[in-house]
């Protein structure tokens, strides 16, 4: 179990008709009104402008599976806190999605996904990839048909005791990002776990789609 601390539109412009108000002009009939034979003049129209979807327009999907740098997929299972603590899947090869944060796509808010490094069950963890990523390498959240990439930004470690306080890992006010947690650092035999944990924040690729 991973410790943790909760402190936790389609913009259109509208078309628009531009009035004639320079007065009459030769083709009417002195009254403003198109002189007989002449056909009437068109209205002009704007051009619509179609901007960024709104947040309530954005595809968002709760993440079922993870491709992390060089192709390696793994099952993305939901995540309950209980005690104050985030308990992923006990199986090393699968990692679970903090249903307290942001779903992907979101316009706001951390996507937490947390997993093994190892166990003494099951040996070396799907995460324990992590040790290797690098700023700038894309990870891939996929779900219900949809997808959302998201480009590396940081990898650092932080104290087990500091995960929230330091990081901001569980964060749900800033800015929509990708955050991936697992063990890392001196493995502690009298606590029976790892003294630090390791954080890669990814920042997203556009929007889900």
């Amino acid at each position: 179990m991973l410790g943790l601390f909760l402190f936790c539109c389609v913009a259109l412009e509208g078309c628009a008709a531009q009035a004639n108000e320079a007065g009459p002009s030769p083709d009417t009939d002195g009254g403003g009104s198109p002189a007989v034979g002449q056909p009437e003049p068109l209205p002009s129209v704007l051009p619509g402008r179609v901007g960024t979807p709104a947040a309530s327009q954005r595809i968002r999907f709760v993440p079922t599976n993870i491709v992390l740098p060089g192709g390696a997929k793994a099952a993305v299972l939901p995540a309950r806190t209980a005690n104050g603590e985030l308990v992923v899947p006990e199986r090393v090869q699968q990692v679970g999605w903090w249903d307290g944060g942001a779903e992907a796509g979101d316009p706001f808010g951390s996507v937490v996904i947390a997993g093994h490094v190892d166990s003494a069950k099951e040996g070396i963890g799907f995460f324990v990839r992590l040790l290797k990523v690098k700023t700038g390498e894309l990870v891939v959240l996929n779900g219900a048909g949809h997808s959302a990439s998201y480009r590396v930004t940081s990898v650092t470690s932080v104290p087990k005791n500091a995960l929230a306080t330091e990081s901001n890992a569980f964060d749900q006010t800033g800015d929509h990002r990708l955050v991936l947690i697992t063990c890392t650092g001196a493995y502690d035999r009298a606590r029976g776990g790892y003294e630090k944990n390791l954080v890669v924040t990814a920042t997203p690729l556009g929007l889900a789609k």
